[in-house]
């Protein structure tokens, strides 16, 4: 199958998508069902461990090509992204019928899904990178789908400045492994990993590489962007929850788990800001009542779970980052679902002014006490083996204490955010609420209801699930194969008894979980002094910093500009000498007399155009020194090209003096002291830089080809033997018409202004 055709149809839907959307919008998830389809077809052979490949030439002369492969790993992400996006899609028929922009909402999210393809299907890195910053685009134009109001504009923009940036060092690290290795493939890459992981840039690489991936999967302190993100409408925040977005920085850390395993600064980096995450994640679930909100918080949570396992090194902790990674997708996405069908048939998502929804709700109190099941970690769900994976990799651990702790406080959080989704809005008495609920259509029920229910088919035969889709993706992350057998039941173990003691502490933090929540909100520290202030401060930083800059540079002073430019070009002339050696010196023992005469003539004319008063002295000034740069053409062996100069300097004198003449510039030098030494400085810097550079080309050999094929070529080719005349007017013939042209406007200009002072002078005598 070729997986690039798939991509491009991927990206051809969007079309179709935005015009089913304003007709029969429930048609449009057909378009991620197709796909599914086509992908689970490929399941067998890459679950036999074969992996399906296409490549095309894209940029040869830079060694990157349009190539896909699906190996476990990107096969699994792309049946979540489209097996969800299917669910999405139809919960969106109907969830946002009344929306008036609807055609574009499905057009950007075809385009979502269809860069997230392939993002996780790309081989080569730089593809990778371009559908990268792909979603960040399309997830900008999802969370601000509202843009009339002001927290949706603001946090799209937060959205897509945190991952862009990211995104930005993430290229960097791409790049600099294009350097080491030669090649942009990431299969190849692997191929090479003992080589790229002993390499000198090795930590630099990796801290770049986990920068892009922690801004996208919101790692602390880049999460408030996440949890901000919930302004977007419900099927936009499962979709970037569960299968996509979110699960991209996560992805892409697994994919280069095989090169940098074991290594001390990816151990560091991935175990120290996933354990930050998952405590940070706790903590903000347990003070928020938004159910959205709460989600996003559990989300954050399972993100540093993933970040913290691909930090632990081993095949168990492959088997436990997959498994969860299943388990999260779809209990996730279900809840997500499940929070947008209570919000719109009850008029709140406040949890707190929630309760009693079973009777009015039964179906959808049913995929919800499934998904929080499963999201608890209680058997027969398959969320109790994922849990199970995640205490016995943090028990495996070197750090094993450690980590068990940190898992234990997530874990309990977990339990506790999946009691508020069932039993806190479903059960206990009826609270009234601002409309009166009842159960949604099927197109909104069907997601939740068949998600969670595969929540439990696997967890009842995990087998379903694990050899064909949850092992290749372990081996590929793991980078060899993997001999493991999931199962529901794995007997009385430690792991079974930190279970039961989550669930224990879970379901005490939930009984008392009004007072904890309103002691966690009063605390002003989290909000005053907490990443998303930060933020803000940030931002505003850089509006100050623009208005001083603009104050600086763009001040309206033509002199101003002309002498920032000269400035900037001489510091950086400079500096390339000084740091790369550049500098030299020629021998001056040939100098002759009427040379030094000539330098002494032009050091002198420079110093009268600098202490010239008014532009009239100035011009001349500045004659004098382009007739000394003629005779120094003139005693080098140029007369042509010192007569040309004559006449140029003389010409340019005569119209300069005329120009002048008729414009109001009679008026004294009107520089203060400091501005003309400011101004002298940056001549004198930017005539220090050209006289280095000349005299360090003076100082190299000199290579005669060029002038030996003129001299041969001349009388042949251009029927001419001035090889001065020759080689301007037919060597460099398009390079003199543009110095004409060149003249010739500047020419023109002058005119039209004499002619409208002309007349304006007129007209005043008039």
């Amino acid at each position: 199958m070729d997986l690039a055709f798939l991509i491009v149809i991927a990206f051809g839907l969007a079309p179709l998508a935005a015009w089913l959307g304003g007709r029969s919008s429930a048609l449009v998830a057909l378009a991620p069902l197709a796909l599914a389809l086509c992908f689970l077809a490929i399941v067998p052979p890459v679950a036999s461990g074969a992996a399906v490949s296409t490549a095309y030439s894209w940029i040869p002369s830079l060694g990157v090509a349009a190539a896909f492969r699906a190996d476990g790993l990107s096969l699994l992400f792309a049946l979540l992204i489209t097996g969800i996006g299917t669910a999405v899609f139809l919960y969106a028929s109907l969830y946002l019928k009344k929306y008036p922009r609807l055609p574009r909402f499905y057009a950007v999210l075809t385009l979502f899904m269809a860069a997230m393809l392939g993002a996780v299907l790309a081989d080569d890195l730089l593809l990778l990178v371009v559908f990268w910053e792909l979603t960040s685009l399309t997830s900008f134009l999802l969370i601000g789908f509202s843009p009339e109001q002001a927290m949706s504009r603001r946090a799209a923009q937060q959205g897509l400045l945190v991952t862009v940036g990211g995104g930005l060092a993430m290229l960097a690290g791409v790049i600099l492994l294009g350097q080491i290795t030669g090649s942009y493939s990431l299969s190849g890459l692997i191929a090479r990993k003992d080589e790229v992981a002993a390499h000198a840039l090795a930590p630099t690489i990796i801290c770049l590489l986990a920068a892009g991936a922690f801004a996208k999967s919101a790692q602390s302190p880049l999460h408030p962007w996440l949890a901000n993100a919930m302004v977007a409408p419900t099927p936009v925040s499962a979709f970037l929850h569960s299968a996509t977005m979110v699960k991209l920085g996560v992805y892409l850390l697994a994919r280069l788990s095989p090169v940098f395993e074991g290594h001390a600064t990816w151990v560091l980096l991935l175990t120290g800001f996933g354990g930050l995450t998952m405590l940070v994640g706790a903590v903000l679930a347990l003070r928020e009542s938004d159910l959205k909100r709460v989600l996003a918080y559990s989300t954050i949570i399972s993100l540093g779970t993933l970040v913290l396992m691909i930090g632990i090194p081993g095949e168990l902790s492959a088997m436990a980052i997959v498994t969860f990674l299943v388990v999260h997708a779809l209990y996730k996405a279900c809840l997500f679902l499940v929070a947008g069908i209570i919000d719109q048939q009850t008029g709140t998502r406040d949890s707190s002014a929630l309760g009693g929804l079973r009777q009015a709700m039964p179906l959808t109190a049913l995929a919800a006490l499934a998904g929080s099941l499963s999201m608890a970690g209680l058997p027969p769900f398959i969320g109790f083996a994922a849990k199970e994976l995640v205490y016995e990799t943090g028990l495996a651990a070197s750090a094993s204490g450690l980590f068990v702790g940190i898992a234990l406080l997530a874990n309990i959080a977990m339990v506790v955010v999946a009691c508020i989704l069932s039993l806190r809005c479903f059960a206990g008495p009826r609270v009234a609420t601002p409309k009166t609920p009842h159960d949604p259509g099927l197109a909104m029920l069907a997601g939740p209801l068949v998600l969670a229910a595969l929540g439990l088919v696997f967890g009842l035969a995990p087998w379903l699930v694990s050899d064909a889709l949850i092992l290749p993706a372990a081996t590929a992350i793991a980078g060899r194969p993997i001999d493991y057998t999931l199962s529901l039941w794995h007997g009385f173990t430690p792991m079974l008894l930190l279970s039961v003691v989550t669930l224990a502490l879970g379901i005490a933090v939930f009984r008392n979980g009004t007072g904890i929540r309103l002691r966690l909100a009063m605390v002003e520290a989290i909000p005053r002094w907490g990443p998303d202030r930060g933020y803000d401060r940030l931002m505003q930083g850089l509006q100050q910093l623009a208005a001083w800059q603009t104050r600086m540079i763009q001040s309206g002073s033509l002199r101003t500009y002309t002498g920032y430019t000269i400035a900037v070009a001489a510091l950086a002339g400079l500096s390339a000498l000084i740091s790369q050696g550049g500098m030299a010196w020629p021998d001056f023992a040939a100098s002759r007399q009427p040379e030094l005469v000539i330098a002494a003539l032009l050091a002198a004319s420079t110093f009268a155009v600098l202490r010239a008063r008014n532009f009239v002295a100035g011009i001349a000034a500045a004659g004098l020194v382009g007739f000394a740069v003629a005779l120094l053409f003139l005693f080098q062996g140029a007369p042509d090209l010192a007569f040309t100069q004559f006449s140029v300097e003389a010409l340019s004198i005569v119209i300069l003096l005329a120009i002048i003449g008729r414009l109001p510039f009679r008026d004294s030098d009107y520089r203060r002291r400091g501005e003309r030494l400011r101004d002298g400085a940056i001549a004198l810097a930017a005539g220090t830089m050209a006289t280095l550079v000349m005299l360090s080309v003076l100082a190299q050999p000199f290579d005669a080809r060029l002038s030996d094929f003129f001299r041969a070529e001349s009388l042949p080719q251009a029927h001419g033997r001035n090889l001065v005349n020759v080689i301007i007017v037919d060597f460099r013939a398009l390079d003199t018409l543009g110095e004409i042209t060149v003249l010739g406007l500047a020419a023109i200009a002058a005119a039209a202004v004499i002619a409208g002072l002309r007349r304006a002078t007129a007209g005043d005598a008039r």
